[in-house]
């Protein structure tokens, strides 16, 4: 089961890495697209931080999701953010072999301050694989502003999307 859930998070990650070798510095940094003016840079950046959230607090089987490093690098630039791309993936396939129903306290805001949930480990990351794709999502509106093509036509779907609806979303 691990290699199934493991392969499904590197597959959906890998489509960050896709999408930035099609993409320049000044569209990744862009954020003058309303209503949140936010880049994609800014949200690749955020799904990295979530990922990395997680690998801190294995250990001490404490994540704390409001602990994000916010690295302006991996903003910025798509180098950078590939490269980070590269060790969140290296650091999916170390698990492989973990337990996947290790249980561990996760600690976020909910929007009334912080609290802490029990988590297994399997949960929180198809958490974090949901979590990409609700940003893929919005990097897909993003783009479509900025009137770049993404060729991945699953991009910002969730997996579960009736292949009917992805047909009749499509333009052209």
């Amino acid at each position: 089961m691990n290699t199934m859930v493991i392969d499904s998070l590197l597959n959906t990650l890998y489509k960050s890495k896709n999408l930035l070798t099609e993409l320049n510095d000044i569209s990744y940094c862009c954020k003058e697209i309303g209503p949140y003016y936010s880049s994609v840079g800014s949200h690749i950046r955020h799904i990295l931080d979530f990922y990395n959230c997680i690998f801190k607090g294995l250990e001490s089987k404490h994540i704390d999701l409001t602990l994000r490093e916010r690295s302006q690098m991996i903003e910025r630039d798509c180098n950078c953010a590939i490269s980070e791309i590269d060790t969140v993936a290296s650091k999916l396939k170390d698990l492989y072999s973990a337990d996947l129903t290790l249980l561990l306290d996760v600690e976020d805001d909910l929007g009334d301050g912080n609290v802490t949930l029990q988590y297994t480990l399997g949960a929180i990351l198809a958490q974090a694989n949901g979590h990409t794709v609700h940003h893929y999502a919005i990097i897909g509106y993003i783009m479509d502003r900025l009137d770049v093509v993404i060729e991945d036509e699953n991009f910002g779907y969730n997996p579960t999307t009736p292949k009917a609806v992805l047909k009749n979303t499509k333009v052209g």
